[in-house]
C-alpha cells in the first residue's frame, strides 16, 4: 500500500499480502508465528515452508485458481494457504465434517479437479468428484521454488474464498482480494495496537472469516498466532488453561465462544491473567455474557465488531468503555462506527438514503474492503451493485441485507435481517437452504423455519414425520450447525393477504407452544 521498501535502484510497493509476509520474516525470524498444539514455526522458517509448497503446487493447479485444502486445522494448513498465494492461486478451506453434498456443490462452484487433504480423509474423498493430493505424498515431491508466479500477483487478486450459506441450496463463495485484506487488517491492527509482542488466540474454523482477523494481523505485526483446538471449547478448563499457558493476550472470537465460558462458569476455575483485548462479533453479544466477562476481566478492552463476509470481516466497531453500565444498551451493544476508508449507508426500501436518526434501514457498504463478488455465481449482481445514489461515477456498494439505525450518539445500531438470513452458532445461515433441505422428505411438502431465542425451529405441512427421520435426512446436505432444534408439524401454512406464509402468526404459535 502507501509504505514502500527501497529495493535494488527502484522502489518496491507493499501491494499483496506476501510483501506483508516477507518484510515480518526479516524482522522476526526468530520468533513463533503460528502454533498448534503439537507444533509451532518462525516466520522465517514459515515463510521458506510457504515456498516450497508453492513449486508443488504450482505443478497442479494453474495461476489464479483456487486451491482447495482439507487438513484439520493446524500450522500445515496454513502453510498451503500460503503456498497457494505463492503460486499465484488463492485458498479455499474445506471442512471434512460437511456432508458429501456439500462438498461436492464446492467443488463445483470453484471448478477445481484436485483438492490437498490428510490422506486420513482418504475414505470421504472417495465420495467427492475431485482427485485428492495428500500432502504426505506432496512432502515428497520436489520441485524448485521460482518467484514467477509471486511477481504477476496484483493487488486485485484473490486471497481467499469462504463459502456462506445460500438460499437457493447452493453455497456461495465469497472471493476476497489482495487489496481489501491488506485495507482492512493495516487499519484493524493500528486501532487496536496489536504488536509483535502479542499472542493471539485462534477460535474460528479456516472456513469463517473472523480468522482471517487472527491469520493476518500475525503477518502484519508479527505477533503469534494460537491455534485453539475445537475440542477444547467443550471443555472449558482445557480451553482457560490454554489461554493462560500460551499467555494469550488478545481474543478475536465469535459470540458463541465467548459464551462458552461465561455461561458454563469458566471463570470460577481459572481467569486468564494477560488477557488485554477481547474482541466478538458474528451475532449480537448478550449483556448477561458480557457483564461476566467484564466482572472477572475488567482491565481488558472490550470491542463489539461487525460485518459480513463480502466486506472483508468488518465495516464497524464499537468500544465499550470501561465503566460502561450495559443494561442502560437497550437496543443492544451498538455496532459503532465504521472504520477507516469505510463507508456505512443506509438504504430504505426504494434505495433513497435515510439519514435520519432512529429510523430503520438497509445496511450497505462501499470502499476497498467490499470483496470481488461470488465466485462464478450470477448472485454477484443482486447484492454487489452501484450506488444507486451515485449518477456521476462507478461506486460499488455491498447490500448486506441487514437493517440498522443511526442513533443520536452517532454510533449505527443493529436491528436484524432484511430477509431470512441469520446468524447463528457464529456463522451466516439462510433458512431458505434448510427448507429446502426438509422439502426434499417424500412426506413434507413444504416448509417455514423460525430463528427465535437462538433457536431454530422448522415447521412443515404434508404428512406428520418423525424428527429423526427428517434430521437424517437434512445431515446429508447440511452441516450439523443448520439443523434445526425442533420440528412442528402443522396442517396449513396461515398466510399474509399477498398469499405468502405469515412467519409473524408462525412466531406467534411457537409463543403459544412455549406457554
Amino acid at each position: 500500500m502507501a509504505k514502500k521498501l527501497k529495493g535494488k535502484n527502484r522502489l518496491i510497493m507493499k501491494y499483496t499480502i506476501l510483501d506483508y509476509l516477507e518484510e515480518t520474516a526479516s524482522r522476526f525470524p526468530d520468533k513463533t508465528a503460528f502454533a498448534d498444539v503439537n507444533t509451532s514455526v518462525t516466520w522465517s522458517d514459515f515463510l521458506a515452508h510457504a515456498k516450497e509448497k508453492s513449486s508443488v503446487i504450482a505443478k497442479y493447479f494453474e495461476p489464479g485458481q483456487a486451491v482447495p485444502v482439507m487438513i484439520d486445522k493446524s500450522v500445515k494448513t496454513l502453510e498451503y494457504f500460503f503456498g497457494a498465494l505463492y503460486a499465484g492461486c488463492f485458498y479455499s478451506y474445506f471442512d471434512a465434517t460437511f456432508p458429501d453434498e456439500r462438498l461436492n456443490s464446492m467443488i463445483s462452484t470453484l471448478g477445481v479437479k484436485h483438492i490437498i487433504a490428510d490422506s486420513r480423509f482418504e475414505k470421504k474423498l472417495s465420495k467427492l468428484n475431485v482427485t485428492p493430493l495428500f500432502f504426505k505424498n506432496l512432502q515428497e515431491e520436489k520441485a524448485e521454488y521460482s518467484d514467477t508466479r509471486r511477481r504477476a500477483i496484483i493487488d486485485t487478486d484473490p486471497v481467499y474464498a469462504n463459502f456462506t450459506s445460500g438460499s437457493t441450496g447452493t453455497p456461495k463463495a465469497v472471493l476476497v482480494s489482495h487489496r481489501s485484506v491488506i485495507d482492512f487488517i493495516s487499519v484493524f491492527t493500528e486501532i487496536f495496537g496489536i504488536e509483535s509482542s502479542d499472542n493471539i488466540a485462534n477460535q474460528a474454523p479456516f472456513d469463517f472469516d473472523v480468522s482471517v482477523k487472527d491469520i493476518f494481523s500475525g503477518v502484519f505485526t508479527g505477533a503469534a498466532v494460537h491455534l485453539v483446538p475445537k475440542m477444547f471449547f467443550s471443555f472449558p478448563t482445557k480451553l482457560l488453561d490454554f489461554l493462560e499457558e500460551r499467555e494469550i493476550t488478545i481474543l478475536i472470537w465469535a459470540v458463541s465462544a465467548l459464551c462458552i465460558v461465561s455461561t458454563l462458569n469458566g471463570f470460577d476455575y481459572k481467569v486468564p491473567a494477560k488477557l488485554r483485548k477481547i474482541m466478538f462479533s458474528g451475532e449480537v453479544m448478550p449483556v448477561k455474557q458480557l457483564e461476566i466477562w467484564k466482572k472477572f476481566i475488567p482491565a481488558a478492552e472490550y470491542i463489539n465488531l461487525y460485518g459480513p463476509t463480502e466486506i472483508t470481516c468488518n465495516c464497524s466497531y464499537f468500544r465499550i468503555p470501561q465503566d460502561a453500565d450495559l443494561s442502560a444498551y437497550t437496543k443492544g451493544v451498538p455496532m459503532g462506527i465504521p472504520f477507516p476508508n469505510e463507508r456505512i449507508i443506509l438504504l430504505d426500501e426504494n434505495d433513497k438514503p435515510i439519514t435520519e436518526c432512529d429510523k430503520e434501514g438497509e445496511v450497505c457498504v462501499s470502499g476497498t474492503c467490499v470483496a470481488l463478488g461470488y465466485y462464478n455465481s450470477e448472485k454477484t449482481k443482486e447484492v454487489f451493485v452501484q450506488n444507486p445514489n451515485n449518477k456521476a461515477f462507478f461506486e460499488r456498494i455491498y447490500k448486506t441485507g441487514d437493517l440498522a439505525s443511526l442513533g443520536t450518539d452517532g454510533n449505527f445500531y443493529y436491528i436484524g435481517r432484511k430477509d431470512t438470513q441469520i446468524k447463528h452458532m457464529g456463522h451466516r445461515i439462510e433458512l431458505g437452504e434448510i427448507e429446502n433441505a426438509i422439502a426434499k422428505h417424500e412426506s413434507i411438502t413444504r416448509a417455514c423455519c423460525i430463528f427465535a431465542d437462538n433457536k431454530i425451529t422448522a415447521f412443515y405441512v404434508g404428512k406428520e414425520t418423525e424428527k429423526k427421520e427428517i434430521v437424517t435426512l437434512i445431515k446429508v446436505s447440511l452441516p450439523a450447525y443448520m439443523v434445526p432444534s425442533d420440528f412442528i408439524y402443522i396442517k396449513d401454512f396461515p398466510l399474509t393477504k399477498n398469499g405468502k406464509i405469515d412467519k409473524r402468526a408462525l412466531t406467534e404459535k411457537l409463543n403459544a407452544c412455549k406457554d
